[in-house]
């Protein structure tokens, strides 16, 4: 009796869920997740002025609530977008999805930005997908992601940890190489959370992803590349501010501290007393009024082992053994009467050595940065297509300076020695955690969708090789100089939508891996493994 009963309540809500988008009035504001086809479109129509930005330089799915300028012409006004369906002024639901994701890759792992899935060799899935019920200034999201992935045999090097899938470095990152020797099912609580917001003050608990500073492609120190992690924070979302007695208005300003809990992998090691690592954030933007379309960003994190004791390390520390201590600051400067955008972030690593002569004899100890322009294009305005061209070059090498110190790279600790990672992925940057990166794309937007064509390239780890090499012979140097391990990636992704509220996606990219296992020879030649990964997706807005 007792299991009909609960049967019947999940039916009640299933049909509440299907039937509330048709009964209920929408409201405009859309909030998106990270990354997808709907936030990158509303990024869009911020560089020609249609929509503005609802955050500064810290984002969630959450705080990423935006709104078309009204009467706005655009590519998809035809779409359903997204947004709540009010029951009354203070209570509304969103419903998410559901949205499934397909890869194929046929040689090699190939895949970023997706949570906690691992594109892995061969076939790779996530469904994803929930609701969000707004009442009384509350906010309770239910957004989990199921992924799977076949996880086939591919080369990898020797492990340099006690797990044979560990990385090859000899110790600051649980990176594994592959998870494992068989297909396996992940369970994420991907972006929920309870929350509650007044006016611009808000306070959460949950694990939605964070996207921190100005980089659309790779960001130095939080994407949505990791698996979700369980945080608390709280803070200001993006508010304007001006002096009272001067009635001045000088800006919008936007804050959140948090604390978060990350997990080792179990490809890492066999000891369970650092399983644990505690993560402490702070983020911090500016946008003058004096200078319109000027966003500056400042943001700040350490992680340190799981102890009561070091909830201390919230507040900036010059411990610099203890605690592995990062930073960034950054820009980024909007002209949407030209369609026009420039950004660039620089990292830091820790401290400098040696106090103030350190940094006057140092300055760019430990630096890494990334730089990038958008530009949008008036195709067809008349039949409302447009184009969007994208650049960005991210640098995560080591600096000359820091290889005599300890070499390693921006991502890797020698206490922490999970590293930058949270369940074996990387936190930032997903493709050179020790490199460096280039991307171009052109994407076209037209009447129901969107197409994408694209090329990269990185090295994901020059750090190891230059680690190698300032500690071997002048006759055995000449080997590694061939050794570069480089991606090379061509590609299309296009998203179309059949329906107002069902769109499907798809894409193909050629990746060509130059000296896949940091092959070294004599003679300067090269090896080559061919991978194309085939991407098929489908999402439906209720």
């Amino acid at each position: 009796m007792e299991n009909k009963i609960i049967t019947n309540r999940l039916f009640l809500i299933v049909i509440i869920l299907l039937l509330a988008p048709g009964i209920l009035p929408v409201s405009l504001a859309s909030q998106e997740a990270l990354k997808s086809t709907e936030e990158e479109y509303y990024d869009f129509l911020s560089l020609l002025d249609l929509a503005k930005r609802p955050t500064l330089g810290y984002r969630t799915l959450s705080d990423s609530v935006w709104t078309v300028s009204p009467g706005a012409r655009h590519p998809w006004s035809g779409l359903n977008l997204g947004g709540s369906h009010n029951w009354s002024d203070r209570v509304a639901l969103r419903v998410y999805g559901p949205e499934l994701f397909i890869s194929i890759n046929t040689a090699a792992p190939y895949g970023y930005y997706d949570g906690a899935l691992w594109q892995g060799r061969g076939f790779n899935t996530s469904l994803t997908g929930g609701a969000r019920i707004e009442a009384y200034g509350f906010e309770l999201t239910f957004k989990p992601q199921l992924s799977f992935s076949q996880n086939l045999e591919f080369d990898i090097m020797p492990s340099a940890y006690p797990n044979e899938y560990g990385y090859f470095w000899g110790y600051g990152i649980d990176a594994p190489q592959r998870f494992g020797n068989e297909p396996f099912l992940v369970y994420d609580w991907g972006d929920s959370e309870l929350r509650y917001t007044w006016k611009t003050l808000t306070i959460g608990f949950g694990t939605q992803t964070i996207w921190l500073g100005p980089a659309k492609i790779n960001p130095i120190l939080h994407s949505n590349n990791a698996p979700s992690y369980p945080k608390f924070d709280i803070g200001l979302r993006r508010q304007p501010v001006t002096i009272p007695w001067l009635n001045w208005y000088i800006g919008d300003f936007e804050a959140r501290l948090w604390i978060g809990l990350l997990t080792e992998s179990d490809y890492f090691d066999t000891d369970a007393s650092n399983d644990d690592t505690m993560f402490h954030g702070f983020s911090f933007a500016y946008a003058p009024s004096f200078i319109p379309g000027l966003v500056l960003s400042a943001n700040r994190i350490c992680l340190v082992p799981w102890e009561r004791g070091n909830l201390k390390y919230i507040f900036p520390s010059d411990d610099n053994t203890y605690e592995d201590q990062k930073a960034s600051f950054g820009f980024s400067w909007l002209f949407p009467q030209v369609g026009f955008e420039v950004y660039g972030e620089l990292g830091i690593d820790d401290y400098v050595p040696g106090g103030l002569p350190g940094y006057i004899r140092r300055p760019f100890h430990t630096t890494v940065y990334t730089a990038g322009l958008r530009k949008s294009f008036k195709i067809v305005p008349q039949k409302q297509i447009y184009g969007e061209l994208g650049f960005e070059f991210n640098w995560m090498e080591m600096t000359q300076d820091y290889q005599f110190f300890s070499p390693s790279s921006f991502y890797f600790h020698h206490l922490n020695t999970h590293g930058y990672t949270n369940r074996g992925q990387l936190l930032g940057n997903a493709v050179s955690p020790g490199g460096n990166s280039q991307f171009l794309g052109f994407k076209i937007y037209y009447p129901r969708g969107n197409t994408l064509l694209f090329i990269s390239r990185n090295n994901p780890d020059n750090n190891y090789l230059y680690a190698k090499a300032i500690k071997t012979s002048d006759d055995e140097l000449e080997k590694y100089y061939s050794a570069f391990k480089a991606n090379f990636s061509l590609g299309i992704d296009t998203a179309y939508s059949v329906s107002s509220v069902f769109m499907v996606k798809g894409g193909l990219v050629y990746h060509l891996l130059i000296n896949p296992g940091y092959e070294t020879a004599s003679d300067y030649s090269n090896s080559y493994l061919y991978n194309f990964s085939i991407r098929l997706g489908l999402s439906l807005k209720l």
